[in-house]
């Protein structure tokens, strides 16, 4: 099966949207700043966006206060053609434990993960429907760590599901990862250097390699 260029359809869209001089609406979900501010800065001129910074699967409680006040304070500073909204999910932390339950020891980027791909976009879904957005998607497929195949494959199915449309996307094409280091830099933002979870914690004090 042939992998699907989840860039040209996101750039096919937009190249429509311009002509048609539509801005619709997305619900953003973004795992941090860092990963938000390359899709913030790209998305924002197409689209009226609003962050839903949901992620109860991070560890622990300081870490994920810091990663909502950074956050907030990318959304301030950043230069962007349309004004950005924020909500804040809520930490119900036992949805990440009850869905990781028999996979703590999958190494990172494995099932464990595509469950907590799974429980985060569900979440924005279903904020999106019963809002009323125009679209929803997430930031995750920023990171080269990420699976943006099983990303696009979940969003697809939660559209089916919710009948909110899902923004197709992978946002580390067109050097998009390389962008988000340029610009935390220039904002100075805290650049975390594991995922979030108690397990990719763990796995990190054993490893050399920055998760995000």
């Amino acid at each position: 099966m042939n992998k699907i260029n989840y860039q040209k359809e996101l750039d096919s869209l937009i190249e429509n949207l311009v002509k048609e001089e539509k801005v619709p609406t997305l619900l953003l979900h973004s795992c941090c700043a860092p990963c938000s501010s390359y899709v913030l800065e790209y998305l924002s001129q197409y689209f009226s966006i609003t962050i839903f910074f949901y992620n109860p699967n991070i560890y622990p409680l300081e870490e994920f206060s810091r990663r909502v006040a950074e956050q907030k304070g990318l959304i301030s500073e950043l230069k962007v053609k349309h004004e950005i909204m924020f909500i804040e999910g809520r930490y119900d932390t036992e949805n990440f434990y009850m869905i990781s339950k028999g996979l703590e020891q999958e190494k990172e980027g494995g099932a464990r993960c595509f469950k907590c791909y799974e429980l985060r976009l569900k979440e924005a879904a279903l904020i999106a429907s019963e809002k009323g957005y125009d679209y929803f998607t997430t930031t995750l497929s920023i990171s080269p760590h990420k699976n943006a195949q099983k990303l696009n494959e979940i969003g697809k199915i939660l559209s089916e599901e919710y009948g909110v449309k899902y923004l197709y996307s992978d946002f580390k094409k067109k050097e998009g990862y390389k962008r988000s280091i340029e610009l935390s830099k220039e904002y100075n933002l805290y650049r975390q250097d594991y995922c979030g979870c108690v397990f990719s914690y763990n796995e990190r004090i054993n490893s050399d390699d920055t998760m995000v």
